[in-house]
């Protein structure tokens, strides 16, 4: 099977893509004995891969790991405005992860990051029901626009499901939601009348966030990503 040789480099846990293709461009890497310089270029089954002259292999064991965002970072790798993203932050060793689902610009909490791009597409499938667990900080909230929020709105067009939501104090909120809808807690409260200060994940699925310092990232036990594994 055909892979782009920057993917494969990434997958091999050497570097990001970006940086793969820097790697290629500067003649760092070669296949089968060949350099090679340029990014576009594939490899086959078979072919060895090798970068400063060793020999590099795909990790093919699952590995997930939990950071916890901080606020004013981008979850993408690049951002074309030039703001911080998250692998601005994290080591540099962990920057060939793939993000599972997105934290927007302002959104702090739980992030799940994995050396599996299947595994991170199967636990942002909306159909998959994963519940993703936040604290929002919200300008006000009364009972009727919760209930609203509660049983699933339209707004703009777009039908957002049903969201549990149970009341911390008079600013706080804990809001569960499966779907994972781009800004959908955002939008949905503000829409009811509880236009949100702050929000924060505290869970995603069957994994909390706890007391993991900010900026901080923290590997998932094999047990707990083999259940996960099992129910997607």
């Amino acid at each position: 099977m055909k892979i782009r040789l920057a993917k494969y480099i990434a997958d091999c846990g050497v570097a990001s893509r970006r940086d793969a293709e820097k790697l290629i461009i500067e003649g760092a890497v070669s296949v089968n004995e060949n350099v090679v310089t340029t990014p576009v270029f594939f490899v086959n089954d078979g072919d060895k891969v090798f970068v400063h002259n060793r020999q590099i292999l795909p990790d093919t064991q699952i590995k997930l790991y939990m950071f916890h965002k901080p606020i004013n970072t981008m979850t993408t790798a690049y951002d074309p405005e030039h703001r911080k993203t998250i692998y601005d932050v994290i080591d540099a060793k962990y920057k060939n992860l793939k993000y599972v689902g997105r934290l927007d610009y302002k959104t702090t909490g739980l992030l799940l990051l994995t050396n599996n791009g299947n595994l991170a597409r199967q636990m942002s499938l909306p159909q998959n029901r994963i519940p993703r667990t936040y604290i929002a900080t919200v300008a006000k909230h009364t009972k009727s626009g919760l209930d609203i929020a509660r049983k699933g709105v339209t707004v703009d067009g777009i039908k957002y499901k049903p969201m549990k939501i149970e009341i911390i104090d008079d600013k706080n909120l804990r809001v569960t939601v499966t779907e994972g809808k781009k800004n959908e807690i955002r939008i949905v409260l503000k829409h009811v009348g509880s236009p949100v200060v702050a929000l924060h994940r505290i869970s995603y699925g069957i994994i909390q966030l706890g007391d993991l310092p900010v900026g901080k990232i923290l590997e998932i036990d094999k047990k707990t990503i083999d259940l996960i594994c099992k129910n997607v």
